[in-house]
């Protein structure tokens, strides 16, 4: 561990933390800002601001970790970056208003969650150009595929609902009903379960895709937080898969759970509206984007703590974490 000071330009200490070496980058899209920040966090700064399109808020790697692939909301198009330089490689059709999207697990297809279009669409990441698509619920956001390679899930905002995707057939094939507003869906690795942030439910819903069914909800209460700002988005688990994080909107932090008895660890006060957040390869730490304080959180998952804040552009809304 190495005690870090960052200065500003005045010479006023920003803060002053210790931060843990992770011989990683961190990849933070700015929804506002039609940027994505380059964080490296060995060093535990950013390193260099990409101008993208606009309004970016999904951010995910290919498969084999040479392109950065970013959801450009508002010119409905996913970009593909190249992950060292940040250069436009192509641009992919995507649909109105891709909202999240990530590489199948063969790493063949981008998925991508199109808002305004109730739908999801699979783009051939060789050919470049839509495969196939699937109705969904209206304002779809979240999407997953389970570790099987047999479901691809993907939430609806409006209606309150997930759709199950057969991904043999393309077709959605059955819908489970959630609490309101579910924005984000998460896997365990093992598959035997499927985590949902259910916003303004204010709680994290578990399904057994076996049944797809909901069996287990969890709810927050962030001491000294107003129960109405309770709003559940990111969800990440560690690589042991044993701790979940939770991203809880408004109540200006996040939520560190054991996964094997659904119940909160305890709560970290982060920046001010973390939308999403991701894990570090060593399991130790979450970078948590604050979309409200234009910063981001490094989270030390055992201590609870917050180690250090970093700048990062207008609205950061999505990271992605790569070697």
């Amino acid at each position: 561990m190495d005690r870090i000071s960052f200065i500003l330009g005045s010479g006023l200490a920003l803060s002053v933390a210790t931060v843990p070496l992770h011989a990683e980058t961190a990849y933070v899209s700015n929804e506002r800002g039609a940027s994505v920040t380059v964080i490296d966090l060995a060093k535990g700064a950013p390193t260099a601001t990409w101008p993208v399109g606009k309004r970016p808020r999904g951010i995910t790697l290919s498969r084999d970790g040479k392109y950065l692939l970013v959801c450009a909301g508002d010119d409905n198009a996913v970009e593909v970056r190249d992950r060292a330089t940040g250069a436009l490689i192509a641009t992919l059709p995507s649909g109105a208003d891709p909202e999240q999207c990530f590489a199948s697990r063969d790493g063949h297809l981008l998925f991508v969650a199109n808002e305004n279009d109730a739908a999801m669409t699979a783009i051939d990441l060789s050919t470049r150009k839509v495969a196939w698509q699937a109705v969904v619920g209206k304002e779809p956001e979240g999407i997953a595929e389970s570790p099987d390679g047999k479901w691809l899930v993907v939430t609806s905002e409006d209606d309150s609902s997930i759709a199950w995707i057969d991904l043999a057939t393309h077709q959605a094939v059955d819908t489970t009903v959630t609490e309101a507003r579910p924005r984000h869906v998460e896997f365990t690795a093992d598959g035997r379960e499927l985590w949902i942030a259910a916003e303004a439910g204010q709680v994290v819903q578990i399904a057994d895709p076996a049944t797809r069914r909901i069996i287990a909800t969890i709810p927050f209460a962030p001491p000294g937080v107003a129960s109405y700002k309770v709003l559940p988005c990111g969800i990440r688990f560690t690589p042991d898969g044993k701790t979940a994080v939770i991203a809880l909107g408004r109540a200006d932090s996040v939520a560190v759970i054991d996964v094997a008895s659904r119940k909160v660890r305890g709560y970290v006060a982060v920046g001010r509206r973390p939308w999403h957040l991701a894990i570090t390869g060593d399991g130790k730490s979450a970078i948590v984007a604050n979309g409200l304080s234009n910063n981001v959180s490094l989270v030390d998952l055992a201590a609870l703590k917050v180690t250090a804040t970093l700048p990062a552009g207008e609205g950061p809304w999505g990271v992605v974490i790569a070697p």
